[in-house]
Formats: structure tokens, C-alpha cells, sequence
């Protein structure tokens, strides 16, 4: 057997009629490689040299740090053939495979038939339950031990050669020391993290394993892994890189997730400590990606790699084609910082109600910081004499800004209708003061009262108040439904507020595109951009510069920005189930006489919630047969194989992202990371 590590118990693992036991050393093959002497005999790569070059590089004694059982096996056309494999604690089995080892097989099976059934809702039919199972399969598939540390990495292996002069990934992150099991977005490729698909992999484990769950957001920031500034790694390839600041989102879904599996009791501890590291997190946030201190974020791709028409995470390039310094003013940037205000700020009214009035005043801290963001991304065109709208009311679309600093300094909108105007929708909480902690609601009172005198323009801009029975966006004289006049006040009446970026009229005219089916809406969910793009290319012009981008719903026909992914049509899961969320936000506080026309020129009118149903079940059908008599699945495309024969088209593949027309697997098709989030829609839909 395998030399046993001392600090775990000895392990026995039982092979049935294997042709013969294989040993080596699990240490690597330095003569092949370098040149020099091996460290020991029987290096790892011996049981390969020895099955396929018939060398003698096993142990004859049968000892060693890594072993394998040798199975000689013929099989007819259509035969199969059963291996049975037991490891034990008890290395002395007189019948490690007499019938009590097909039962506990045949009980670990029922056990699991039985987990997944409880996990699925009653009202799931047999094929939803089996994209569900398959779904959370994957996800558990892809944890894998990841250990990386920075500054060893740097140095180089003290048994290796001295590493090359040019290595210097990551120097800035000489702190960081992983050393843990980690939910990966591709495991089979190469092992890696990303920090915000980690974020909505914590929502699919919620219902799997919430202890895992709660330990992978705190992972990444807390000491071993957050910069001393309060910076979240991004991924391998580029810690400094910018992720979308999900944590604080995540956390409220694993806590209500828990609080609904658990009879209504939510974990404190677990939402007091990523408050804790979110508020550095933030803090770092407005230090670094608000340079000029407008409250206008930049951050680069964050996340969305190529969906713009210039490189957003290096405007280098950009300034060398064109000439000239820019700078870029994001839609989502700022749009994202306002979701975490507002999800920081839910968090401490969670905390306030948990006994912990400590956080009380974070409640009114982080709406004040809301208001301000929210001012700037709605109000920059009066701060600039005009010269900067990244809401284009003529559009009725929010957009990234171009700053190029020439003589005079120029702007220039990215008038672009792509996802990054869609995320200015995310920011939204609904809050009724009278359901809040008192200290707390006497707080936030008396902090909108002051707004109220002091700025009244910026408070009409960001909250409908719904007083009695009324719904009232304040300031706007287009009134909700039911509503009768406009509330110019903080009355000692008023209890249920909605923040958000957009009134109800603005909310309308951005979801008369995004409800388009000749722009955003797919049979299959919501595209990254829109399809008007098709037939009549997005172009640029700056400074004697011509840019131009294309609608492409299947993978991007360019290497620009990466080109491993793209964000030029397709369906992405992720920011599909963010917009789903939203809608429920808003229909949860405009209720069922709020409805916009679906899709968009239909005449068919419906709820936010009966339409963040409907994208739910779009996404969910792409697993889907589609009731046709070939029984066919979206996401298999034009696989025959998977699409017809019996033995492959129930197994599915969770793909990266899907054919914005057909619904079609694209990108890594072994990446079930996010894309996991189906199983979540299938937990949540009506």
C-alpha cells in the first residue's frame, strides 16, 4: 500500500481482480526534465512509462507515494463490464466484497435519490428535477484543492531552476496564500478562481452545503486573500483585476436561503463578518475606482470581457489608435456600487433587527452614499453644462462616457445598447421604516428629513414613497398606479420607501428594449447586446478613429479582448438571474397593477413577476426538450450525437454561455460554474 501520510489514519483500498498493483514515488521525474539526479527512485511518470513503453520504472516491492490498480479488460460491441473498488479503515476484510458491499452501494444510491428529492420543489416535473440534480451535480463536481502561493511563486521551487526574469504576475499580491478547497468555474482546463462566479456558485451551494457555501465568500476576503488595502483578488491571471463587488449580494442570498431551509432563523455571525470585509471592500472601492471623487465608477471589463467596442481594462491601446489620453466615466461601474450600497445597507438592517444595534447607523451611512451615487449617474448632465449624459434621455438607455483629453477636452458616448445599461436596473431595495429596528428607522428618518431640506433634488431622484395605500414617485409629476399626488415631503406617515436609480417611467422605457425581441429578448433569455446590431454594425468615431461592433450570438469572431469568451450576444446566466431578482425587487413594492407590455409591441401586458417567471422558464427551456417529436434540446445544437441517440441526450452540459438566437451551448462546455444558477431558478420559479 501507499507509504500512509502520519497525520491521518491508514486506509485500505480493496481491488477486485486486478491483473496486477502499480508503485511509484509521486515525485517529479527531475532527470527527464533537467538533467539532474532524481530525488527518489520510481518517479510519478514511472506507472505511464511502464503501461505504455514497457519500461521498468514501478516498484517491484510494491511500496511508494502513488499507486494504481492495472485492469486488462475485453469488451464485446454494447458488453459491460463491472469494477469494484472498496476503501476502508479496516485493512484486515476477510470479504471486502460479499453482498453487504452491493447493499451499502444500493443505500448510498437511495440516499442521494432521497437528497435530491427533498431539494427539489413538489411542483418540478421529472425532467426539471433531472436538470436540477444534474445541475447541482456539476457544481459539486468542480470543487477542487487549490494551492497557490504568491510569493513562493515568485521565488520559484528551491528543487527547480531559478524562475525567468520576467516573472512578475501578480508581484503586487505578495501577501495572498491559498491553500483551500475552491468552487472553480473550470477545473478540467486548468484549476482557477474567479471572485465574482464565486459569488453565484455560494448561491447554488446555499441549498447544498450552506456551511460550504458561507466559507467560500468569507475565503477571499478575509486576510490570506484580500489586499491589505481592502482589494478582492479577481482571479489568477490578474489578481488586481476588477470583479463586479458581488460579496455583499451573495451574502443576503445564502442568509435568506438558510433563514427559509431553516424555519426563519438566519446566521448573524456569518452576515456580521462579510459586513465587516465588505465595508473594506467598499472602502477601497471609492479610493481606487473613484479617482476624481464624482461618485462615477470605472473598473474595467469587470467581468464582461469583450462586450464593449474599445478594451475598458486597457484604454491604452484605445488612446494609441486615436492619439490621445481618455478616460472612461462606467455606466456599470457605478451602477454596481450602487447595488452594493444598497445591499450593505440591507445587511445592517438585517443586523440591526438581530440585536446588534451597532450597525444601526450603517443604515443611514450607506444611503447617504446611495443618494450621492445615484445623483451621479443621473444627474451629470446638469453638473457638466450638458456635456456628459450617461442616462441619454433621447435613447432612454444608460451608457459609458468617453472623456478624451484633447484641446479643448471633447466627450464622447459609447451609445452602445449592451448589458452595461441594463445594470443601472440592479440597484433596488424595497424598505418599510416601520418593519426596522426603531433606532434605526428614527435614523434613516431623520437623515431623508435633512435631505429633504438640504437636497430635495436628490432625494425625488431615488425614492417612490408609498403612503396609506398610495404609490407616489416623488418629485415626478407620472403618477404610479393608484397614486393621486406628488409627496414633496417626509411625512411622519410615510413607512415603505423604494430605492432604486430609475422611477417608474424610466423603469418602463428601459424595459420597452430590454422586452424587445428585435433587441435584447431571446426565446432563451436576455442577450448581452442588442440584436439591432445584426444587419447594422455600433461605430465609434473619435478623434479621426472609426470603431465598429457586431450583434454575434454564438462565439465572437474576433480575438479581440481575450476572445476566449463573448459578451456580443449571447445568453449569460449570471446576469440573466440578476435581472430576474430585480424584477421581483420592483414588483414586490408595485404590486400587480404595475405591468409593462411583453414582450415589448405585443399588446400583451404583464406583471414584473409574471415576466421574471417567464425569463426564468426561457433559461430553463434551453436544458429542455422542446416538445417537438425529436425530442431535441437547445443547449445541444447541432450535436447529433447528444441531440439523437438515447444513451447521451439526457446528459447535459452546463455551458459557459448560449446562442443568443437558438439557445445552443457555447464556450467551455465542461464549465458548469454559474451557469449552476438553473438549478436556483428552478427552486424559485411560480
Amino acid at each position: 500500500a501507499p507509504k500512509a501520510d502520519s497525520s491521518s489514519s491508514d486506509m485500505m483500498l480493496y481491488c477486485e481482480g486486478a491483473n496486477q498493483l502499480l508503485f511509484v514515488n509521486n515525485e517529479t521525474n527531475t532527470e527527464r526534465l533537467f538533467g539532474s539526479a532524481n530525488k527518489a527512485p520510481f518517479a510519478k511518470d514511472g506507472i505511464h512509462e511502464y503501461l505504455v513503453s514497457g519500461r521498468s520504472t514501478v516498484d517491484p516491492g510494491l511500496t511508494g507515494t502513488k499507486g494504481s490498480a492495472h485492469y486488462r479488460l475485453e469488451l464485446a460491441p454494447g458488453a459491460t463490464q463491472v469494477i469494484r473498488l472498496r476503501l476502508s479503515s479496516d485493512a484486515a476484510l476477510a470479504s471486502p466484497f460479499d453482498p453487504a458491499f452491493d447493499t451499502t452501494v444500493a443505500d448510498r444510491i437511495a440516499d442521494a435519490n432521497q437528497f435530491y428529492e427533498d431539494l427539489a420543489p413538489a411542483t418540478l416535473s421529472a425532467e426539471q428535477k433531472m436538470i436540477q440534480r444534474q445541475a447541482y451535480a456539476g457544481m459539486l463536481w468542480s470543487k477542487q484543492f487549490y494551492n497557490f502561493v504568491v510569493s513562493d511563486w515568485l521565488a520559484g521551487d528551491p528543487a527547480g531552476p531559478t524562475p525567468p526574469a520576467g516573472r512578475s504576475r501578480n508581484i503586487d499580491w505578495p501577501h495572498l496564500f491559498a491553500c483551500d478547497v475552491i468552487s472553480m468555474p473550470d477545473k478540467w482546463e486548468y484549476p482557477w478562481f474567479a471572485a465574482w462566479d464565486l459569488c453565484f456558485h455560494t448561491v447554488v451551494f446555499a441549498r447544498l452545503d450552506v456551511h460550504f457555501a458561507k466559507h467560500q465568500l468569507k475565503m477571499l476576503l478575509h486576510e490570506w486573500c484580500m489586499s491589505p488595502e481592502g482589494g478582492a483578488p479577481a482571479y489568477e491571471w490578474s489578481f488586481s483585476d476588477i470583479n463586479p463587488p458581488l460579496q455583499a449580494w451573495a451574502a443576503l442570498q445564502i442568509f435568506n436561503i438558510e433563514k427559509e431551509m431553516n424555519g426563519g432563523k438566519g446566521d448573524a455571525c456569518f452576515l456580521a463578518d462579510i459586513f465587516q470585509h465588505c465595508l473594506m471592500n467598499f472602502i477601497w472601492w471609492v479610493n481606487r475606482e473613484d479617482e476624481n471623487g464624482n461618485n462615477l465608477f470605472e473598473g474595467g471589463f469587470l467581468g464582461l470581457d469583450n462586450i464593449s467596442v474599445i478594451n475598458r481594462s486597457n484604454l491604452s491601446d484605445f488612446e494609441n489608435q486615436i492619439g490621445c489620453k481618455v478616460s472612461l466615466m462606467q455606466s456599470d461601474g457605478t451602477s454596481w456600487m450602487g447595488m452594493f450600497c444598497l445591499n450593505m445597507m440591507q445587511i445592517a438592517v438585517e443586523l440591526s433587527a438581530m440585536e446588534r444595534p451597532e450597525y444601526s447607523h450603517f443604515i443611514s451611512k450607506f444611503f447617504q452614499h446611495f443618494v450621492f451615487v445615484a445623483d451621479a449617474i443621473n444627474a451629470v448632465h446638469e453638473k457638466t453644462n450638458g456635456e456628459i449624459d450617461i442616462w441619454d434621455k433621447d435613447d432612454g438607455f444608460y451608457y459609458d462616457y468617453l472623456q478624451v483629453e484633447q484641446n479643448p477636452v471633447t466627450y464622447a458616448s459609447i451609445k452602445l445598447r449592451s448589458l452595461v445599461g441594463i445594470i443601472a436596473l440592479f440597484p433596488v431595495i424595497q424598505l418599510d421604516l416601520d418593519a426596522i429596528e426603531p433606532r434605526a428607522s428614527t435614523e434613516l428618518r431623520t437623515r431623508m428629513e435633512w435631505f429633504w431640506k438640504q437636497h430635495p433634488e436628490l432625494l425625488r431622484k431615488v425614492r417612490i414613497v408609498r403612503p396609506g395605500n398610495k404609490l407616489v414617485p416623488s418629485g415626478s409629476n407620472s403618477a404610479l398606479p393608484a397614486a393621486e399626488s406628488v409627496k414633496d415631503d417626509v411625512a411622519d406617515d410615510d413607512s415603505e420607501y423604494l430605492f432604486s436609480f430609475v422611477d417608474s417611467d424610466r423603469l418602463k422605457i428601459i424595459l420597452s428594449k430590454v422586452l424587445d425581441e428585435n433587441e435584447f429578448l431571446s426565446p432563451y433569455g436576455i442577450r448581452s447586446i442588442s440584436k439591432i446590431y445584426f444587419n447594422n454594425p455600433y461605430t465609434l468615431e473619435v478623434h479621426g478613429g472609426k470603431f465598429s461592433e457586431d450583434y454575434e450570438p454564438a462565439e465572437s469572431s474576433t480575438g479581440a479582448f481575450g476572445g476566449n469568451s463573448n459578451w456580443r450576444g449571447p445568453v449569460w446566466f449570471p446576469i440573466n438571474f440578476l435581472l430576474i431578482e430585480t424584477l421581483k425587487n420592483y414588483h414586490a413594492f408595485l404590486g400587480e397593477s404595475f405591468t409593462v407590455e411583453y414582450p415589448a409591441r405585443s399588446g400583451n401586458f404583464l406583471s414584473l413577476k409574471e415576466i421574471a417567471n417567464d425569463l426564468s422558464k426561457r433559461l430553463i427551456s434551453i436544458f429542455e426538450k422542446n416538445g417537438n417529436a425529436n425530442g431535441h434540446r437547445p443547449v445541444h445544437g447541432g450535436n447529433q450525437v447528444f441531440q439523437e441517440n438515447p444513451d447521451w441526450n439526457n446528459l447535459l452540459l452546463f455551458y459557459e454561455y448560449f446562442h443568443g438566437d437558438n439557445g445552443a451551448g457555447l464556450g467551455a462546455s465542461h464549465q458548469t460554474g454559474w451557469t449552476g444558477l438553473v438549478a436556483e431558478l428552478l427552486n424559485r420559479i411560480d
